[in-house]
């Protein structure tokens, strides 16, 4: 009798265990989940465009737990003297928020305020002459301030 109710118990502590350890297998991101934040960083238009687009379909991504939450620019404006910023400071947030959650974010800090800078120097080359000499100071200043208080 007991060597079956011992036989019972180790059996359904072997279930219980598989079922757990499925559960966390199907709870955990994707084993890719830091290449993939990796190129939705970089400093190149690609990078930019493809987090754009993952953005614009952040259920795709969903098995990936990605933080796409944003203040954009924090306490500066959104759009300074009529730049639009306000979607370089989202990709910037989300860089920060998600090598944060990982506990990588000092190896990668100066690369996404790198990337922050490429971006906002992006909006800035639509524009021409004085206008566009006065938005390549203004991100020169919203990336100086990223790297000194980001």
């Amino acid at each position: 009798m007991h060597r079956r109710l011992a036989t019972g118990l180790v059996a359904s502590a072997l279930s219980l265990g598989t079922v757990l350890a499925t559960a966390s297998a199907a709870d955990a991101a994707p084993a890719d989940k830091p290449q993939v934040l990796s190129s939705w960083t970089q400093t190149s238009a690609s990078s930019y465009n493809a987090w754009v687009s993952a953005r614009g379909n952040q259920s795709a991504w969903s098995a990936y737990g990605f933080d796409w939450s944003t203040d954009y620019c924090s306490s500066s404006p959104d759009n300074p003297f009529g730049f639009p910023f306000a979607t370089s400071c989202a990709r910037h947030d989300f860089g920060y928020r998600n090598y944060k959650a990982m506990g990588t974010f000092s190896a990668n800090k100066s690369r996404i305020d790198s990337a922050f800078y490429e971006d906002l120097k992006r909006v800035c080359a639509g524009y021409g002459g004085a206008t566009k000499t006065a938005c390549n100071s203004t991100a020169w200043t919203y990336y100086q301030a990223v790297k000194a208080f980001g």
